[in-house]
C-alpha cells in the first residue's frame, strides 16, 4: 500500500505531449529518492555511532607512524608467536573437519529435490540460516561461557560457522544434480541414504571437496580473531601486544599469519587443481 502512495505521488510518470497531440508517459527515475534515502541513513549512522570526523582529521597523521612500527616486525618475537600460530591452525582444522562432516548430512536433508517433507525441509534450512547469519566470535563466547576459555570453545565456535557456510553451499549445488541414478535406485528398493550416497556423491564430491578447503581458509583469518574472546591462538598476542602499544610484535604476527593464509592459498589451488583433472 505504502508502494502504491508512493508510486502515484513521487514517482507518478511525466506526460509528455507531441508535435502530431499524442501523449507518452515516462517514468520518473527514482536515482534522487534513492540519493536522499542514502544520505539520511549516513546521517543517522554518524550521529548513532558517535563518528568524529574532526578527530579523524587531527589523528590521522598517527596512523603512518603506527604502520611505520608494525612493518618493522621484531623476529625476536618469532619463538612466543610460534606456539600460539600453531594453536590457532590446530583449531581451525578440528573445527572445520568437524563442520564440514557436520555439514553433508545437513545439506542432503535441505535439498527440495532430496528431501520431500516440507517441514522438515524448512525447519532445517532455517536452522543452516541461523548457524550463517551469527559470526564464529559471537559461538566463540557462547561456547566459553560452558567449557571455558579454551581452545576447545573456539574449535566448536568454527565448526558452527563451517556447518552454515558448507551446508548452504552443498544444497544449493545438489539442487542441480542429475538424479536419474538416485529416482533409479530408490524405484529397486534403495534407501534414501544409499541411493544419494551410490549416486549422487559422486557428482558433488569435487564441488564439496572444494567447499571444504574454502571453509579452511576462512577459518585461519577467523580463528585469529577468536582469540580476543579469550580462547586460545594469536588473537590473544595481538590483543596483549597492541594494548600494550608494542607495534613491532604485532608486526611479526601479522606477518605469520600473512605468510600461512597465503601458503595455505597455494596448496589449496594445487589440491583444487588436482581434483579438477581428477574429476
Amino acid at each position: 500500500m505504502i508502494k502504491n502512495i508512493l508510486d502515484r505521488i513521487l514517482l507518478r510518470p511525466q506526460v509528455i505531449t507531441l508535435e502530431n497531440g499524442h501523449e507518452v508517459t515516462r517514468p520518473r527515475s527514482k536515482a534522487p529518492y534513492l540519493l536522499l534515502l542514502l544520505v539520511i541513513g549516513v546521517y543517522i549512522s554518524v550521529r548513532t555511532t558517535g563518528f568524529d570526523i574532526a578527530m579523524f582529521v587531527r589523528r590521522f597523521n598517527q596512523l603512518p607512524v603506527i604502520l611505520g612500527r608494525i612493518f618493522q616486525p621484531n623476529f625476536g618475537f618469532f619463538s612466543t608467536v610460534w606456539p600460539r600460530l600453531v594453536e590457532t591452525i590446530k583449531m581451525s582444522i578440528v573445527g572445520t573437519v568437524l563442520g564440514c562432516i557436520l555439514a553433508l548430512p545437513l545439506s542432503i536433508v535441505s535439498s527440495s529435490n532430496i528431501m520431500r517433507h516440507r517441514v522438515v525441509l524448512w525447519i532445517v534450512r532455517v536452522l543452516i540460516s541461523i548457524t550463517r547469519s551469527l559470526p564464529a566470535v559471537v559461538y566463540a563466547y557462547l561456547f566459553s561461557f560452558v567449557f571455558g576459555m579454551t581452545t576447545f570453545a573456539g574449535s566448536l565456535a568454527i565448526a558452527v560457522f563451517t556447518v552454515g557456510i558448507v551446508a548452504k553451499m552443498m544444497y544449493e549445488n545438489i539442487e542441480t544434480i542429475d538424479l536419474g541414478a538416485f529416482e533409479a535406485m530408490r524405484s529397486f528398493g534403495g534407501t534414501t541414504l544409499q541411493s544419494f550416497w551410490t549416486a549422487c556423491m559422486p557428482q558433488i564430491l569435487p564441488q564439496y571437496l572444494d567447499n571444504c578447503l574454502y571453509s579452511f581458509e576462512l577459518n585461519i583469518r577467523q580463528s585469529a580473531i577468536l582469540g580476543y574472546c579469550g580462547v586460545g591462538g594469536l588473537g590473544v598476542l595481538i590483543r596483549a601486544r597492541i594494548s600494550v602499544r608494542a607495534y613491532e610484535d604485532a608486526g611479526m604476527i601479522f606477518l605469520l599469519i600473512f605468510v600461512v593464509v597465503f601458503a595455505i592459498d597455494l596448496i589449496n589451488d594445487r589440491i583444487r587443481s588436482k581434483i579438477i583433472r581428477g574429476h
